[in-house]
């Protein structure tokens, strides 16, 4: 079993006593990633935007790519929000996307409104 972290600094440091992702044997587990920092603050498609490229830049440092994705988590603080992540996040899967939940919760890290975690595949 080989195990590699996986970190780049085009995302944002973790925040606790996490990676950004972790690869082993071909798959890569990334994290929840929150957009920190954003200046739309608040607005959801903002967030989320600045979300997937944050998980971008980790896949990219994995030597993958978003056609690499099998399966994302998504937690989300309004689910009346559901349609406006869709849509930023539908422009990153436009042919077979990947298995995935949205799950409305209670509160986010750094109280963000949506928080996105990967699984991917070389």
């Amino acid at each position: 079993m080989s195990k590699q972290i996986v970190y780049t600094d085009q995302a944002p440091a973790p925040i606790g006593p996490y990676s950004q992702a972790v690869k082993i044997n071909g798959t890569l587990f990334v994290s929840g990633q929150i957009a920190l920092d954003v200046a739309g603050q608040g607005d959801i498609k903002a967030e989320t935007q600045k979300v997937m490229e944050n998980l971008g830049a980790i896949l990219k440092a994995a030597g993958m790519d978003y056609a690499n994705v099998v399966k994302s988590s998504i937690f989300v603080k309004d689910m009346n929000n559901f349609a406006a992540i869709n849509e930023v996040y539908g422009q990153y899967f436009t042919s077979e996307p990947p298995a995935r939940e949205t799950v409305e919760v209670a509160r986010l890290p750094k109280d963000v409104n949506v928080e996105i975690s990967v699984i991917a595949v070389q």
